[in-house]
């Protein structure tokens, strides 16, 4: 059984075959066989696992398995807690309401790596930073969640899932390493490598 960790990059397909415009993980991950497990769309960036078992991948993947994953999420405007306390209750997003979660306001990440292309600045708009776990995911959920609590999400990074960090790994976007899989058994932990 092989897993690998990635950090996606921005702008990257979460597949292996070729797509007519973008890149795709063949163009980061060498070893044959193996598939993400859930997936990480094109404009978000971070931590994918990838697996040839397909068990595994459930229990990766399935929400089912609360295997919790966090996001940081630069966001445009100004947020306070009511707005943040909105986004722990659980959203009715019109075709699900999601479950409860952990987020709060970070400052912004100093160890995040730059992103290619930038985000767009804008002088006379503020951008604050949120961090946000969640044991659900969704097609775009995140993104969702902020923009129904009025906050588009401008980047979004996925540092975490359960116990592996992309900051522990020390991987820069579109590097990966093999990960022994007892690393996501392990009961309990979870790895913050939250600004403060």
């Amino acid at each position: 059984m092989t897993l690998l960790a990635l950090n996606k990059p921005f702008g990257t397909i979460c597949q292996f075959s070729p797509h007519p415009t973008r890149p795709t993980l063949a163009e980061c991950v060498t070893r044959p066989g193996v598939y993400p497990a859930g997936r990480l769309d094109a404009d978000s960036e971070g931590l994918l696992l990838l697996t040839d078992d397909g068990r595994l991948q459930a229990r990766i993947a399935e929400p089912e398995r609360k295997l919790p994953k966090t996001y940081w999420a630069q966001v445009e405007g100004e947020y306070g807690e009511a707005a943040v306390a909105r986004l722990r209750a659980g959203l009715d997003l019109g075709d699900f309401v999601t479950l409860p979660c952990e987020a709060r306001e970070i400052a912004e990440p100093a160890q995040l790596w730059p992103r290619h292309p930038p985000i767009r600045y804008r002088a006379s708009i503020p951008t604050h930073w949120l961090e946000i776990t969640l044991v659900e995911g969704k097609n775009r959920q995140v993104r969702r969640m902020t923009a129904a609590v009025g906050k588009p999400t401008l980047r979004l990074v996925r540092i975490a899932i359960g116990p592996v960090d992309v900051f522990s790994l020390k991987l820069v976007p579109g590097q990966w390493c093999e990960l022994p899989q007892q690393i996501l058994t392990l009961p309990g932990q979870r790895s913050r490598r939250s600004p403060r």
